[in-house]
């Protein structure tokens, strides 16, 4: 079956966060411009997913709910399938959101006042995590080497050697930088990790989104000491699209972790998903592989039309490759603005709505970060658009 990944569908008026921001900064934007914003789609989900809930609507009462066996038994086979990473159920701690999780992992496993390690640009949700409940940010920046981003590993040490620093928050696959981190890099940084007894909470929810050429590898998946030293966060949302339906699968070796970050959903309330969230989640993982399948070779493409349009029309800016996610990350620094200026330039004047890399933390001012996953059509004119600020006529 060939899959519609060209059809558009307006999300004016349906409660989109996306769509209701980008009419919040400019009221005045036209009716066919299309935010290309947040790790959210602008496709729609896969057919099999829409028909497997109607089919379950009709026989389903939509009362309280927990874990099926249904959806553990996907979530484990597809871990082992998609990542060759053999996990057990109990291993699943579902929660309504990654980024949920990571707040409660945060609140489950420091204190206070105790630090936070994370690599930056960060995905902007790290440092709510860490600010909101009171610990300390211990940055690491990244270093851009040519349009490759490298981890600084004795920068890591130095801030792993430091007894108030308690956690490792990792981002795997890397988001803004579009990074797969490799074995032998994630062994790197893991080994630093535990030589100073660090917990690491890594946020894999890009994970099935990987370009041709690269792989991801689970970090808990490189030894058993690793495994039980870490909390995977993973989820079908960005993979499928279904950030709505708020559902992820926290996955944790170790017990006590385990128990540590259950009790901790418990004590603010959390003690299940919604029904149709662990339903959308079975029938993703059962259902629409293929789907999945031709949705990266549309956005490997979209990222391809993407390097040489403005490889060719915009050479000043500098394109950074797509290893995983769906999210180009673009270095515009060289169009001689500030990031304020840059971000005003493109959505007043431009009618562009990219996500502003300052929000990711300061070394992300002058970057914009592109969301592909989008009808081609809807990515060029946008393009055209972002070209059309820039390049005098």
């Amino acid at each position: 079956m060939t899959y519609d990944f060209e059809t558009l569908v307006s999300r004016k008026n349906m409660g989109s966060s996306k769509w209701m921001r980008m009419l919040e900064a400019n009221p005045n934007v036209a009716d066919d411009v299309v935010p290309l914003t947040m790790a959210d789609m602008e496709l729609k989900n896969p057919p099999e997913l829409i028909e497997g809930l109607k089919a379950y609507l009709d026989e389903a009462i939509l009362g309280y709910s927990r874990p099926t066996a249904g959806y553990l038994d996907a979530v484990q086979s597809w871990m082992k399938r998609r990542h060759g990473w053999e996990i057990k159920k109990e291993w699943i701690a579902p929660s309504p959101g990654v980024v949920p999780a990571v707040y409660q992992a945060i609140l489950a496993y420091t204190e206070p006042g105790e630090g936070i390690i994370t690599m930056t640009p960060a995905y902007h949700c790290f440092f709510d995590a860490i600010r909101m409940n009171g610990r300390k940010l211990a940055a690491s920046p990244l270093k851009l080497e040519g349009t490759r981003y490298e981890m600084d590993y004795e920068g890591l040490e130095r801030l792993a050697a430091d007894p108030n620093n308690k956690v490792m928050l990792l981002c795997s696959p890397y988001n803004p930088c579009s990074r797969v981190w490799s074995r032998e890099e994630l062994l790197r940084l893991c080994d630093i990790c535990l030589r100073h007894d660090l917990l690491i909470i890594s946020d894999e929810i890009h994970h099935d989104l990987i370009m041709p050429g690269y792989r991801h590898i689970p970090t808990a998946s490189l030894s058993h000491e690793i495994s039980l030293r870490t909390v995977t966060c993973t989820a079908p949302s960005k993979t499928f699209n279904l950030a709505g339906m708020q559902v992820s699968n926290i996955i944790i070796e170790d017990p006590a972790l385990r128990k540590k970050f259950e009790d901790t959903l418990l004590s603010t309330g959390i003690d299940s998903l919604t029904i149709l969230g662990y339903k959308s989640c079975e029938l993703a993982y059962e259902r629409c592989e293929e789907w999945l399948e031709q949705l990266l070779a549309h956005v490997h493409r979209n990222s391809e039309l993407l390097i040489e349009y403005l490889s060719r029309e915009l050479p000043q800016v500098k394109i950074i490759p797509l290893e995983g996610t769906y999210l180009q990350w673009l270095d515009c620094r060289a169009l001689g603005l500030s990031y304020k200026e840059l971000e005003r330039t493109l959505r007043q004047e431009g009618q562009v709505f990219f996500d502003e890399g300052y929000i990711d933390g300061e070394d992300g001012q002058g970057f914009e970060r592109v969301n592909l996953a989008c009808p081609q059509r809807v990515l060029m004119e946008t393009l055209e658009r972002f070209v059309g600020c820039f390049k005098k006529q």
